[in-house]
């Protein structure tokens, strides 16, 4: 009995699967159909077509755009795991319980409020033509790739430490208290016990974090940098047309949709880790 129970519900389950798929793609085709439709009646469309769309001028300038483009890449890569052991270090100091350290405490939180009430442009700003003028070496080219990546890693990783510390208070106190007992000490508790837990929990929302790092990683071009977006813009003012700015987006995306599908999949894996329901 139960086995056909079980049996039933199963197809039941499938049933209205493909029905939902079924359902999804049509509306997915009839949207679809309309805007391929619709959009080429309005009156500016053509303009439009030949300024950010033009097949010719897109087919020109890709290839000029990928060798910059990863230039962005590289950036994001040295950036990426800089900001996780940042963010990691400045959760743990907000996280300190014994009053001697309180000092280091205040810190995180101060470091945490001003970076993340600046927006990431000034910051890249600020570092980028400040600090190379500061120490005299505005004309070393590579000073500037060097500040706008450290305001990168300083700003993502107060971001990244809030996520961090929220997992690390997402787990219950019952696990510091059996970690006691066993007569380990904060350090080891933190580090053998309330970590592992709590970065297993913050790996969906960090890869979040780390898709909009990826294309932040343009803001470095406002210092000098030809990477991706700097090319796109030295085409545009020659030839006049903004299709090389679409070029650059379409190299963006071939990076943040796969991030993005990854972060996805996370999420669900944790949904049925704790649930053992899928997300749709």
């Amino acid at each position: 009995m139960a086995a056909s129970t079980r049996s039933r519900r199963q197809r039941y389950e499938r049933r209205q699967r493909w029905q939902s798929g079924g359902v999804a793609a049509a509306s997915t085709v009839l949207v679809v159909g309309l805007v391929v439709l619709l959009v080429p009646r309005l009156s500016g469309w053509e303009s439009v077509r030949r300024s950010f769309f033009d097949g010719d001028a897109f087919r020109a300038v890709f290839p000029d755009l990928v060798g910059p483009f990863w230039y962005d890449v590289q950036i994001f890569l040295w950036c990426a795991p800089c900001i996780v052991a940042v963010g990691l270090l400045v959760a743990m100091a907000r996280n300190i319980r014994a009053p001697a350290l309180y000092p280091l405490r205040l810190l995180a939180v101060v470091y945490t409020d001003i970076v993340r009430g600046i927006p990431v442009i000034l910051w890249i700003t600020l570092r980028g033509f400040g600090v190379p003028g500061v120490l005299q070496t505005r004309e070393w080219y590579g000073g500037f790739i060097i500040w706008g990546s450290l305001a990168l890693v300083v700003t993502y990783s107060a971001y990244t430490a809030e996520v961090f510390r929220s997992g690390i208070e997402s787990i219950h106190e019952s696990q510091r208290a059996a970690a006691r007992s066993l007569g380990l000490s904060s350090g080891q508790t933190m580090r053998t016990v309330i970590l592992p837990q709590a970065v297993r929990r913050v790996v969906p929302p960090s890869m979040n974090l780390l898709v909009s790092l990826q294309k932040d990683v343009a803001l470095i071009s406002i210092l000098g940098p030809v990477e991706a977006l700097r090319r796109a813009g030295i085409e545009n003012a020659r030839t006049f047309n903004f299709t090389p700015y679409v070029a650059a987006a379409v190299l963006f995306l071939c990076v943040s949709i796969p991030l993005t599908r990854l972060t996805d999949y996370l999420l669900a894996r944790d949904r049925r880790r704790m649930t053992g329901t899928a997300v749709a």
